[in-house]
């Protein structure tokens, strides 16, 4: 029987010498590396509305020290490690849900833009976009969950035009005017003045402000979410029967503001307003099972959030497939 299996293998082995022989000498047994990604974009359907996330790009905050306050920073870089994360460089992703409901296309935010101030690897949603077959031209309405340097810097391009000519833009009226006021050029809030200013005055005429709990857009209703920002607020988008929140910034992190959602983050305006309605938010939003799409959750930022002890925990959904 052993002679039988060594005349079989040595006849196979024969048989792709010679097929490797015909085919011109010795077989590649590795591929190249090729040394690209995938486009960074994702579509879903909610409802009858379909839903494209594009993203602007990793967001490096470094070290967490001095950052996430309010918790020792050992037990910060713990809770980091603990969950596979560096201890030393927090990094967020910036996720805007774009949706069509058939009648508009409604895009949720718009990145840091030409700013680089928090490194190069941010402001990539025009090319997301236009991986995703988006035209800048075709968005109806730009919905702003606030002011801040990274929801608003894509308004504008390089030359200080428009990104979005044909769009309408909606915010919240003390957003708008805590973070266009001249008169804190001199504060530290310097640099998020300047920038807020250069996005959202060249579009000053359209902009249109919502009310807490108003339906501004078909499907799209405001929820105050303040401390963050004085206007910072999230938004439900339902379609079909089917909804989910844009969550904007009421939580920066999966693991330290669910975790431990008392937690104070130093962008904060009032930090422990902002973790009240983090509080209350997030228990309202686990209570009814709603599905959240997170702005700074790691992409493509889509899942839910359930009660855990005197916290919470972030479950991402299975990215959808249409085959």
């Amino acid at each position: 029987m052993t002679l039988n299996v060594s005349r079989r293998s040595l006849l196979a082995l024969g048989a792709g010498l010679g097929a490797s022989t015909l085919l011109g000498g010795t077989a590649q047994a590795r591929a190249p590396k090729l040394g690209t990604q995938t486009p960074y974009w994702h579509r879903f359907m909610l409802g009858e509305a379909e839903v494209t996330v594009v993203s602007d790009g990793p967001l490096p905050l470094g070290d967490p020290s001095g950052t996430f306050t309010g918790v020792p920073k050992e037990e910060v870089k713990k809770m980091l490690s603990d969950n596979f994360l560096s201890p030393d460089n927090v990094v967020l992703e910036q996720n805007s849900p774009i949706v069509n409901t058939g009648d508009k296309l409604i895009l949720f935010d718009t990145g840091m833009g030409t700013s680089k101030a928090f490194g190069p690897t941010t402001g990539r949603q025009q090319k997301s976009m236009k991986e995703a077959g988006i035209k800048p031209e075709d968005i109806d309405a730009v919905v702003l969950s606030h002011a801040h340097i990274d929801h608003i810097g894509g308004i504008v391009g390089a030359d200080d035009k428009p990104l979005f000519p044909n769009a309408q833009y909606y915010i919240a009226q003390s957003d708008l005017e805590f973070w266009t006021d001249e008169g804190k050029m001199g504060s530290p809030l310097k640099d998020f003045i300047v920038h807020a200013r250069k996005n959202l005055l060249p579009v000053r005429d359209r902009i249109v402000f919502f009310k807490d709990g108003q339906e501004f857009l078909p499907g799209v209703t405001a929820i105050a979410a303040p401390g963050h920002t004085v206007g910072h607020t999230i938004f439900m988008v339902s379609s079909g029967g089917k909804s989910f929140a844009f969550l904007g910034d009421l939580s920066h992190h999966a693991v330290l503001l669910l975790e431990r959602p008392r937690m104070e983050f130093s962008y904060d305006t009032d930090p422990k307003q902002a973790a009240a309605s983090r509080v209350k938010l997030l228990e309202m939003l686990a209570a009814n099972k709603t599905a959240v799409m997170s702005y700074h959750f790691a992409w493509p930022g889509y899942g839910h959030v359930a009660k855990a002890g005197e916290g919470f925990h972030y479950y991402p959904e299975p990215m959808q497939m249409n085959l």
